[in-house]
């Protein structure tokens, strides 16, 4: 019997000085609100699923993000046993105070007639660090939990961690209750 989630998990695939200069370059530019899938074609706002702000970096952040994924995905075709082709544009996301995304599947499900329906697996890269006290540099609650009919599982990482899951894998983005959270999303398809 496999153990649940399967997730796939490399430490420091982001030392700490590349966390320090992609928090930086994220913290430096503004966001807008970041979009969810619907059953319509295209993407929507709707803060009642997701309430985060997605952010762009310069090119260089964003080509560093998708070059390392790109060179771990043989490493994550090997762990899940799939042929994997491209990874999507990574998604720079900055949870404030009070946001959150509610449970939910990336892709893989068969339910949607979307684009996303070609994730097979998604990826976060943790890029700030999930604490229970308050401090500097900390956010508290922005835990990412997957879920099943059976139980949940609250995933905690230090900052620089990738996961990579199953993208039909149920999980969301607990509600902030201090800090920002920061991290990036990708998926392999």
């Amino acid at each position: 019997m496999t153990s649940w989630p399967d997730l796939f998990v490399v430490k420091q695939f982001f030392d700490r000085l590349e966390c320090d200069h992609v928090l930086a370059e994220m913290k430096a530019v503004q966001g807008s609100s970041a979009t969810v899938y619907g059953r319509g074609a295209g993407s929507a706002i709707d803060e009642r699923v997701r309430k985060s702000l997605r952010v762009r970096p310069a090119n260089e952040i964003v080509d560093l993000v998708t070059s390392r994924l790109l060179s771990t995905k043989e490493s994550v075709e090997k762990h899940f046993g799939v042929s994997l082709h491209e990874c999507e544009e990574p998604q720079f996301l900055r949870y404030r105070e009070g946001d959150f995304f509610v449970a939910h599947q990336d892709g893989n499900t068969g339910l949607m007639r979307l684009d996303t329906e070609r994730r097979l697996i998604s990826t976060v890269l943790f890029l700030s660090r999930e604490c229970d006290s308050l401090g500097p540099d900390v956010h508290c609650g922005g835990s990412l939990v997957f879920t099943n009919i059976r139980s949940s599982f609250r995933m905690s990482a230090d900052p620089g961690t990738l996961v990579a899951f199953r993208s039909e894998t149920t999980h969301e983005v607990t509600p902030v209750t201090h800090g920002e959270r920061y991290s990036i999303a990708s998926w392999y398809r």
